[in-house]
């Protein structure tokens, strides 16, 4: 309760209430844009009528969680100004251009190339919505790029000097951009957005198969994504292992804190389950693996893994927070990576399709990336404290001269507000998802489905029909 009364928590609370509202929003938008610009590309390339009805089910859905991904950044961006002022003066000549060149390069061909991808489709002509689908999808990976790169200078600070009155002023804008962190984090979030993509469109395509095992676009819907999670999965398994290497390197009090060690030892286990106690210093009820922690962290069964005894209290990380967030993550991982194994033995038993229990899980899953999402973010942040720019800002003395009531007033604004819009938002997601998708082929070229699948020759997004026999001409396009 003591911390209630103190700004700088209620400051902290307010952004990251407003950042996991907002984060969730562009990882989906990143990888749904990437999803509708292959659909598209897919209809162009095999004439195939389900492709473009599954883009027009995505497409209204993109629209709303675009918008209220703009909304809610706009907001956030604010607090910056607000809640942040101490540190917008110190890091703006590095993080202000940063975030700059997103709205310029990113915000502005998403915005620019929007109007044609969601109207022009009977406009334009199939060659330039295509092109205008992709645009919009590069620009949600540029805005990614952008946004990450500010944040992973934050952890990894690198290229700058400091001025006189205190500014951290660049020096070398490539070292700025391309800190030692970025290129983990950035594959490690497009890979984390791409996976949430696929749970959603695959949680959309199982619910409509329960309804009708027949629905041809709730079948490519359903293959794609499990195609997605089969490969994509276990590659950000070993891109989250990559990342956590780096920050042994950059950060190691954030990995003692996620590993829950206090102590530097050699053979260090891996805990798999505990309660880091800050306060008594170790780990309680501590389900281990001998030796585990060690291997993973330094690729040696008896290397040395600091624990958090080796920086004083007040430079140390809260443990219980980012130990526990950071086994969600991964936990959550791993179930990704069992749900595309799984349907990867059900595809080539023929059971994609019409295995209820499988569909159920894809349903249960649907939710898993963005609460993956959150967890990551909460390890990344909560992870660097007590800095916000890792080593060389406090986050104390980050903070706007604002009193209590002041940011306890926002921050109960803020949480009313967001629930009413933004759930008004996801209510009419859900909605939209309920209509069953228009996956059927047109009427002079409906027959029965007797079987549906991916086959690996025909590459992650192609799907095939087994159509009855004699059900097309000799020749005829698929």
């Amino acid at each position: 309760m003591q911390a209630l009364l103190d700004p700088v928590f209620l400051a902290r609370l307010q952004f990251a209430f407003t950042v996991a509202f907002h984060i969730v929003f562009p990882a989906f938008t990143i990888g749904l844009a990437s999803y509708l610009a292959v659909l598209e590309g897919l209809w162009l390339l095999t004439k195939r009528e389900v492709y473009i009805q599954v883009f027009r089910f995505w497409l209204k859905p993109f629209a709303v969680v675009f918008g209220m991904g703009v909304v809610s950044g706009i907001v956030m961006s604010y607090q910056f100004g607000t809640n942040w002022s101490a540190f917008s003066d110190k890091a703006g000549p590095i993080i202000g251009p940063l975030m700059g060149y997103e709205v310029l390069s990113a915000f502005f061909l998403e915005a620019g190339f929007l109007g044609v991808m969601l109207f022009g489709m009977n406009r334009v002509g199939k060659g330039l919505h295509f092109a205008a689908t992709v645009m919009v999808a590069l620009g949600t990976f540029l805005s990614a790029f952008w946004i990450l790169s500010a944040n992973s200078w934050m952890q990894t600070p690198a290229g700058y000097d400091i001025a006189p009155n205190g500014q951290y002023v660049p020096i070398d804008w490539w070292a700025v951009i391309f800190n030692p962190s970025f290129p983990y984090r950035l594959v490690h979030m497009v890979l984390a957005a791409y996976l949430t993509t696929a749970l959603v469109v695959g949680a959309a395509g199982g619910w409509h198969l329960l309804k009708d095992q027949g629905n041809a676009g709730a079948r490519v819907m359903f293959s794609m994504a499990m195609w997605m999670a089969t490969i994509v999965a276990p590659v950000q398994i070993v891109a989250g292992d990559l990342h956590g290497l780096n920050t042994l390197e950059h950060q190691p009090a954030k990995i003692a804190a996620m590993e829950g060690h206090y102590e530097t030892q050699r053979g260090a286990p891996l805990y798999l389950f505990g309660w880091p106690d800050d306060e008594a210093e170790e780990t309680k009820f501590a389900i281990a693996v001998p030796k585990l922690g060690s291997l993973i962290l330094t690729h040696d069964w008896e290397g040395e893994v600091k624990g958090l005894k080796e920086w004083p209290r007040e430079e140390r990380p809260p443990s219980t927070l980012v130990f526990w967030s950071f086994r969600v993550m991964v936990g959550l991982g791993f179930l990704m990576a069992l749900l595309g194994l799984l349907s990867l033995i059900w595809r080539f038993t023929g059971g994609l399709y019409t295995t209820r229990w499988l569909h159920c899980a894809a349903i249960a899953m649907g939710p898993a990336g963005f609460v993956a999402v959150i967890a990551g973010w909460i390890t990344t942040e909560v992870g660097r404290q007590p800095y916000t720019i890792y080593g060389l800002l406090r986050t104390v003395d980050s903070v706007s001269p604002i009193g209590l009531p002041g940011v306890a007033t926002s921050l109960i604004a803020f949480i009313v507000v967001y629930f009413i819009v933004f759930g008004a938002g996801i209510f009419y997601l859900f909605r939209l998802l309920q209509k069953t998708p228009g996956g059927e082929e047109p009427a002079e070229r409906k027959v029965p489905i007797r079987a549906a699948g991916i086959t690996p020759a025909a590459g992650l997004m192609f799907e095939r029909d087994d159509r009855l026999p004699g059900s097309e001409p000799a020749g005829a396009e698929r």
